[in-house]
């Protein structure tokens, strides 16, 4: 009997390995129909890319949730990446590789290995950051074929961006049949997780044993599916690397009847109308040309709609309402140190003082405890600490210590600090910067352009890439030949130090995020679009 033959009549889907057929690259039969990828180059591991999850966004779907994938009938290929979402920003070490940007978007990609058995191999769902305005999957820093190598499926999704994203207007609360609105890009996500559950088996992965993953406001997104009662029964484990959705001084969250109000005032100053009918009718390109345009540009973010978030973020972890799975998260070292260090002689010690008095005026000489600032060495190393600090480690450090306080599953700290080897985007200098992990983690160092890599960068995305995968696997980053890896919580502050000689050891800077824990875990509104 073939072996086609043999899997459909096992599994009622089909899972063709491109040896099967030589006409015909891989297939799997997902809810909607037939899709066939392709081998990459060394036949080891099948990709299916741009495979659509929900139905285009458009007309009338514009700025509402997604809505189910219009079947179809015979073979659609997957070879190719779908466009990517319309966005407001794209970084300058972004490099996309698909057709271009469109609001029909709403695709996902699979790899898989090539003698993957149905429902068998833990899955890693990736969610790419960008701050909620700019990314894509197609990204070769985020290929996910070489993860697949460790015996696992990556799946990564597109979703929407910006004011296509985030937009909240009042009749679309009102037309809403959960009176909600904005969060499409949240809602996409948890649609695109929703097929994995219901299609993942097709291609060799195991629905019972789902891990979300992503960077920056991607790990915002892995914190935001958490708290959502929409999607926390979508997945069994999740890793957060650089960010989370906890409210803090640099990402406030605002409530829907907030945002209902500034969205309004924004679009009518900007397109000239209030009327959600009139505002779908405007042009892809005409809504995006004045946000462009503006400077600075205008922020379209994640909000308490109380549907997606029933209450704020903090409030959902801080009842233990949220999934309770294994954590895995942490930050970089130097998340926001290439900007102070471009500055250098604005931080002198004498600066970096006045500028702490002017933050924390009542508690300034408590806070140089914390951030030394007594030469101008010092200024710039606190600078750089503290810019990182309000930038995103706070909020990864109180979304790892809710999830402490109130879950039930290991909760697992790192903090990645191999400085990075410099490239046409980073100088040495920058340290270990903002999202220098994600190319470690998906063993694609080699998509950096220029970077000259060292054996001890080889060395540590081998590990990461283990301990990654194996936490995918059980809960549990540990494994035969990797450094002992111990669970974060009250009975040991320990973190896992990522760099050329990984250890785990004791957290050394606690006081300094009970400091600003006490100054910043407190209500606050993000402001307004102008």
């Amino acid at each position: 009997m073939p072996f086609a033959r043999r899997l459909s009549l096992l599994a009622s889907t089909l899972l063709l390995t491109a040896s099967s057929f030589a006409a015909v690259g891989p297939q799997a039969k997902t809810a909607s129909g037939i899709v066939e990828g392709e081998p990459t180059t060394d036949g080891k591991i099948m990709a299916f890319k741009g495979i659509p999850y929900a139905a285009p966004p458009v007309g009338k779907l514009r700025w509402a949730a997604p809505a189910p994938v219009e079947p179809w009938t015979g073979i659609r290929s997957a070879h190719d990446f779908g466009y990517h979402c319309v966005q407001s920003a794209v970084y300058a070490d972004m490099a996309f590789h698909d057709p271009g940007a469109s609001e029909d978007c709403l695709t996902l990609n699979v790899w898989t290995p090539a003698n993957a058995e149905p429902g068998k191999l833990p899955v890693m769902v990736w969610i790419y950051g960008g701050g909620f305005s700019g990314g894509s999957t197609s990204e070769r820093r985020q290929d996910g074929q070489y993860l697949a190598h460790r015996n696992v499926v990556v799946v990564s999704m597109n979703y929407r961006l910006g004011i296509f994203g985030f937009f909240v207007h009042p009749e679309a609360t009102a037309e809403s049949p959960n009176h909600a609105a904005g969060n499409y890009g949240l809602l996409d996500q948890a649609a695109a997780l929703a097929w994995v559950k219901q299609n993942i088996a097709a291609f060799g992965g195991d629905p019972s044993n789902i891990t979300i993953f992503g960077e920056s406001a991607g790990s915002m997104s892995v914190s935001s599916q958490m708290a959502s009662p929409l999607s926390k029964d979508l997945f069994q484990k999740a890793i957060g690397e650089s960010g989370s959705i906890m409210t803090s001084a640099t990402f406030p969250i605002q409530t829907r009847e907030q945002r209902e109000k500034a969205d309004t005032s924004f679009a009518l100053t900007t397109y000239g109308t209030t009327k959600l009918s009139e505002l779908r009718r405007i042009s892809t390109e005409d809504i995006l040309r004045p946000i462009l345009a503006s400077r600075p540009a205008p922020s379209f973010r994640p909000v308490v709609d109380g549907y997606f978030f029933p209450k704020s973020p903090v409030a959902i972890y801080a009842a233990g309402e949220q999934a309770h799975v294994p954590l895995l998260a942490g930050w970089n070292a130097d998340e926001a140190r290439g900007g102070v260090v471009g500055g250098y002689n604005r931080f002198t010690a004498e600066g970096f003082t006045a500028q702490v008095q002017r933050e924390f005026p009542t508690r300034s000489a408590e806070f140089l405890k914390l951030y030394s600032a007594n030469t101008p060495e010092e200024a710039v190393s606190s600078a750089s600490d503290y810019a990182g600090d309000k930038f995103i480690a706070y909020s990864t450090w109180r979304w790892l210590e809710a999830h402490t306080a109130t879950g039930t599953k290991p909760v697992y700290r790192y903090y990645f600090a191999l400085d990075n080897p410099g490239d046409r985007y980073h100088t040495p200098a920058a340290g270990a910067f903002h999202s220098d992990d994600i190319e470690y983690v998906f063993g694609t160092l080699d998509s950096r352009p220029e970077a000259v890599w060292h054996a001890e960068d080889r060395k540590l995305s081998d590990q990461m890439q283990l301990y990654w995968t194996n936490f995918a696997r059980t809960g549990d980053p540990n494994g035969s030949g990797l450094p002992k890896w111990p669970t974060y919580g009250p009975a040991q502050w320990q973190v896992m130090h990522l760099d050329a000689n990984s250890s785990a050891r004791p957290d050394q800077h606690r006081e300094r995020y009970l400091f600003l824990d006490s100054e910043w875990a407190k209500p606050a509104s993000a402001p307004a679009n102008p």
